[in-house]
């Protein structure tokens, strides 16, 4: 692989939930672990600072775009290796993954139904839902480390917390997981009820990047915001959901800019009338490469 392979100042706004971002000085997207290897060993060896991408559900990128490289993870392979336990190429769909699992009769990923996001993205942010999260039924992640090396981490070497991984601080890219499920009676009912109950609760067809912030101890965050009035409240293109107060969404020609300034006057108010201080989980990713993180879902 070589940089003149590279696509050059590739428009970012279409690869996101949230259709928001300007151009990418580099862009590439990887259909296998070992494309991810050379992709990751290129930016080594260019000093290119990258931005892995999954399927952009859970990112905000700068309205000026990225001044590095965004590698699209499209490493989408399944594979049930054994009963009960499949391995999944980081860049499947997490939300394909639950509905097939449980069509099959598995419990466990149930709750991934209609989660937009990556399998990558899902197991770095330790996605959850319905009472369920990523970690209790990860067994292993394949990761590639900058320099290009391949590294299998097992459960027990991977520390996860509420919508916290350790990859979060790990420099490199999520190539695959490995999933324990158990034989469950009604995982498709429950799966049929989970995706039903948020197509009636949340802005499902909306650009939005889903719940803007984690929900604080012992409360909601959805709820508080619709308890301080703030549901249909925009400022410019971006707007506070009618149907959920947790969402964001862009309306349709929302900047960057203004889905901060909301997301800051959300926090404000809250804080101001509840007392409650709210923490986005949104990854914004600033336009220069050297203060972003190196992953999304």
């Amino acid at each position: 692989m070589k940089l003149e392979q590279i696509e050059r100042h590739r428009l970012l706004n279409g690869l996101t939930t949230f259709g928001i971002g300007g151009e990418a000085n580099y862009f590439i997207e990887v259909r296998s672990i070992e494309a991810m290897q050379q992709a990751l060993r290129l930016c080594a060896e260019q000093q290119i600072p990258f931005f892995i991408l999954g399927k952009g559900s859970n990112t905000l990128f700068d309205d000026r775009g990225f001044a590095g490289m965004v590698i699209a993870n499209r490493i989408d392979f399944i594979e049930e290796i054994k009963p009960a336990c499949w391995k999944v190429g980081a860049g499947y769909s997490f939300s394909l993954l639950g509905t097939q699992t449980a069509r099959q009769g598995y419990g466990g990923l149930e709750f991934a139904s209609g989660i937009p996001g990556s399998v990558g993205g899902a197991v770095f942010m330790n996605a959850g839902a319905n009472g369920s999260e990523t970690a209790e039924t990860v067994e292993s992640v394949e990761f590639v480390r900058p320099d290009g090396s391949l590294v299998t981490l097992t459960r027990e070497e991977i520390v996860f917390d509420y919508r916290f991984s350790s990859f979060q601080a790990m420099p490199g890219a999520i190539a695959s997981a490995q999933f324990q499920l158990t034989p469950q009676t009604g995982s498709r009912e429950k799966q049929l009820s989970i995706i039903s109950y948020r197509k009636e609760t949340q802005p499902y067809n909306a650009k939005s990047a889903g719940c803007v912030f984690r929900n604080p101890p012992a409360n909601v965050a959805g709820k508080l915001i619709d308890e301080c009035g703030l549901k249909g409240f925009s400022i410019g293109g971006a707007e506070v959901s009618a149907l959920h107060g947790n969402f964001v969404i862009n309306t349709g020609k929302a900047t960057a800019s203004e889905v901060k300034a909301l997301i800051q006057e959300i926090r404000k108010r809250v804080k101001e009338l509840t007392g409650v201080e709210l923490e986005s989980e949104i990854r914004c990713i600033p336009f220069n490469p050297l203060e972003a993180g190196c992953h999304d879902t």
